[in-house]
């Protein structure tokens, strides 16, 4: 080592400052059109979000037009619901495999095709085809738009601000989708409730062309072939067998063929899970208590927001005449209250008292409001009625949603934050399949018991049958609830959570 040089006195002279390293501007460091790129994005979720529940307002139009059953209906909510949570988790793969941009892209297309053939569709098996393929694709440009945003804004505080954003149309994208479902119905045709998303898609594609940066793909990551098999089929299954018990019973081995069928195969995913190189769903990502009970009450909430989505639609319209835009306007208390309790319980009650009181509560609250519903009939009145029950419901499901969905990620490892980001929207779109499968097949064989014995042309037997088929799902619905309670009280530890700054946020998908 040499010594430093001496000045003429003889003193050591300081050692040379070095020079400073040029900094990077944020500029430099983030696109400088980043905020056109989070419209974009907002764009290509708000289309995902809504397609979730726009199409339900325009069921009973469908039905209608394409004559399929009631013990079909499910399947035009069922078919998207499946096809996006089960492969959900694929989708994130295949965005770090060939890229973010390329994904997004792809995506766009595919979900614009789909929904273009659903409009046209001129059968019940092509409507239902055609929503398969948009969940599909929609699983693949959900995780990719995820991604795409928290790699656009590097800036912590900018960052924070765009999820906030991006989260406030995904929580909006239900209203909207409601409300809009409505006016397309009844002002167009119902087939415009799947042709608006070719609009959405060419804005999206054309402002994602333009603007977005082609990033290096990751060269490590592999797609878990076996494992997406193995959980698309056994989801499959599991919805299938429900959805026959409406037509071939119980016993039938076409119900519990492949309801067996279902369980083995999941079973068999689980165990691939532990084995596979790069599993799709590691499943340390599960087996911590706060996180196993958030996935959980993910399940339950989308079961049961489902089954109220799709049956209050047919009540609303079929048994008291409402109009579609008179429809989707009678939910939007509920989804006001389901906004003002995920704020309240992620902002003030869980911070304060932790998710063991919180969860439960809502739970219960939605329990509660499930049972208020069997009481409607059809002299039933929205002020008095209805609308009471309904913002009840909405407040329990704030109290649930939010910090389930919030602490499905909590303490995990920072390589597993992107996937346990999507397994918890995966169970809510699960949930939903599940529940909707489940619900419309109880739903339909009180219809069925009802209508034993009595005459099934008289319009007012008919009427007072579908009643008892919404009251059958609305008890279900309840007792699902009830079981969430029961979970969420037994896993969720006591206290709060630990907080933990680099924690990746969760967007409901």
């Amino acid at each position: 080592m040499t010594a430093p040089p001496s000045q003429p006195d003889g003193r050591t002279a300081p050692a040379p400052v070095p020079e400073p390293a040029p900094v990077r501007t944020r500029a430099a460091a983030a696109p400088p059109r980043r905020w056109w790129i989070l419209a974009v994005i907002g764009v290509a979720q708000l289309m995902v979000v809504l397609d979730g529940t726009i199409v339900n307002i325009a069921l009973p139009s469908a039905q209608k037009d394409l004559g399929f059953s009631d013990g079909d209906r499910q399947w035009i909510v069922t078919a998207y619901a499946l096809a996006f949570g089960s492969l959900l988790l694929l989708g994130g793969r295949m965005a770090d495999l060939f890229g973010r941009k390329i994904t997004f892209l792809v995506g766009l297309v595919g979900f614009a095709g789909a929904s273009a053939l659903g409009g046209a569709a001129g059968s019940f098996e092509m409507l239902v085809g055609a929503r398969a393929v948009q969940g599909a694709f929609g699983a693949l440009l959900a995780p990719a738009a995820l991604s795409l945003l928290t790699t656009t804004f590097t800036d912590a505080r900018e960052r924070a601000r765009a999820f906030g954003v991006y989260g406030a149309i995904a929580g909006a994208g239900g209203a909207i989708g409601l409300l809009l479902g409505g006016v397309l119905t009844e002002h167009l045709d119902w087939r415009w409730t799947l042709y608006v998303n070719v609009a959405f898609a060419a804005v999206a594609f054309v402002g994602g062309a333009l603007l977005l940066r082609r990033a290096t793909r990751d060269r490590s990551a592999r797609i878990d072939v076996p494992g997406a098999v193995l959980v698309s089929g056994g989801l499959f299954c599991l919805v299938y067998g429900f959805s026959n018990a409406e037509t071939h019973d119980w016993g039938s081995p076409a119900t519990w063929g492949f309801l067996l069928a279902g369980a083995v195969l999941l079973t068999l995913f689980t165990w691939w899970q532990t084995r596979a190189a790069h599993p799709l769903l590691p499943l340390r990502v599960l087996l911590d208590r706060n996180r196993g009970a958030s996935f959980l009450s993910v399940l339950v909430i989308g079961a049961g927001m489902f089954g109220v989505f799709l049956f209050l639609t047919y009540y609303l319209q079929q048994s008291l005449g409402y109009s579609p835009i008179r429809t989707g306007l009678a939910f939007l208390p509920m989804i006001a209250g389901l906004m003002l309790t995920s704020t309240l319980a992620t902002t003030v009650l869980v911070p304060r008292v932790g998710p063991k009181p919180v969860v439960p509560l809502g739970m219960g609250i939605a329990a509660a409001a499930m049972v208020w519903l069997t009481g409607l009939d059809l002299t039933s009145s929205y002020g008095t009625d209805i609308l009471p029950p309904l913002i009840v419901a909405g407040l329990g499901f704030g109290l649930v949603m939010a910090p389930a969905m919030a602490l499905a990620t909590d303490g995990v490892r920072t390589e597993d934050a992107g996937v346990a980001s999507a397994a918890v929207n995966t169970m809510q779109q699960v949930g939903g399949s599940l529940g909707t499968a489940l619900l419309n097949t109880l739903a339909t064989s009180a219809v069925t018991d009802y209508l034993a014995g009595r005459d099934p042309g008289d319009p007012t037997v008919l009427a007072h049958a579908s009643l008892s088929g919404y009251s059958t799902a609305y008890w279900w619905s309840a007792a699902f609830f009830a079981a969430g309670l029961v979970v969420s009280v037994l896993l969720y530890r006591r206290g709060t959570p630990a907080a933990d700054p680099g924690r990746a946020p969760v967007v409901h998908m």
